[in-house]
Order: C-alpha cells, then structure tokens, then sequence
C-alpha cells in the first residue's frame, strides 16, 4: 500500500437496545476515535445481536465495500444474544489468534473476567475484523493492546511485500 493510501475502516455496535434506540452507542465513537490515527472510518452502524445481520454486514463491507478493517464491538460475552464470535469465526478466511490472545492477556491484568471473553481475530479476503467487547473501557483497552501491531498486520494484507524483520 503507498503512503498516500488511507485504510479504510467500519466500526459496528453490536447491541439490542443500542439498535432500537434505547441506549446511547458509547463504544463506536470510542473505538472510532481510536482509530483515527490508522485510517479512515467510512462506515459505523449500529446492529441488533443477531447472527444473520452480523453476517450480512460483515459479508458486504468485506466483499462489496472492500474494507481494509472492521471492528466490532460488543456481543463477545456469554449470553444467548452474545453471538459476534460464531458469526466472525463464519465468515473469515482465517484466525490472527494472537492478537485476540493478547486483548484478553492485556485484559486479564485488569479483570479476572477477560478470560470469559470470547472476541475473535481473522481475516477474510484482504480485510481483518477485530472483536472488541461492549463496554467502552473494554473496547478502548483490548483495541490499545493491538494498536502496536495493526499498522504493519494492514500493510501486509495490502500486498505489502517487504520483510517483517
């Protein structure tokens, strides 16, 4: 990717209430802002926790929109509606399980309930998807643990061919 590329980015919310308009999305705007400083957030939205709307989106903003990155938040619990990871697990190609297993070491530091969470890390095509839980400190803590390492991880889905050395 040349510099003058700007990585283009999809956040999605992930949350029943927040998709009917009874809780503010606290999350995206977090996670959107976060992100500035690596691309180019082009797409937000807001999905009720349902498998099949969560696969169509990611579906299209990988496919169709050709995303560099999507990040989801929310849904990576344990409850029924808790179904982000089986809905990513169905659409990538591949796992980058590093970098979740990093999100929950960094999260474990803070919480014995990180190691509940069950956010995945893939890629499908040429975009990677990040599972970031819910709450906005989670989502601001597990996306700061990957942070270091997702300019290089974009660059190299890009076609980027010089050595990781």
């Amino acid at each position: 990717m040349k510099t003058s590329d700007v990585y283009r980015i999809g956040v999605v919310t992930l949350s029943d209430k927040g998709s009917q308009g009874q809780r503010v999305d606290e999350s995206g705007p977090v996670v959107q802002g976060m992100l500035a400083n690596v691309g180019e957030v082009t797409h937000t939205i807001i999905l009720p926790d349902d498998i099949e709307s969560i696969l169509s989106i990611l579906i299209e903003w990988s496919d169709q929109e050709q995303l560099n990155l999507i990040v989801t938040t929310g849904g990576t619990g344990l409850t029924p509606r808790d179904v982000t990871p089986q809905a990513t697990l169905q659409v990538i190609d591949y796992e980058i399980p590093g970098m979740a297993e990093v999100m929950r070491m960094e999260s474990l530091k803070k919480t014995p309930h990180a190691m509940m969470s069950r956010s995945v890390v893939g890629v499908r095509k040429q975009t990677m998807i990040i599972n970031l839980p819910g709450s906005p400190k989670a989502a601001r803590e597990n996306l700061d643990a990957v942070m270091p390492a997702l300019p290089h991880a974009l660059a190299k889905l890009a076609g980027d061919p010089s050595d990781c050395a």
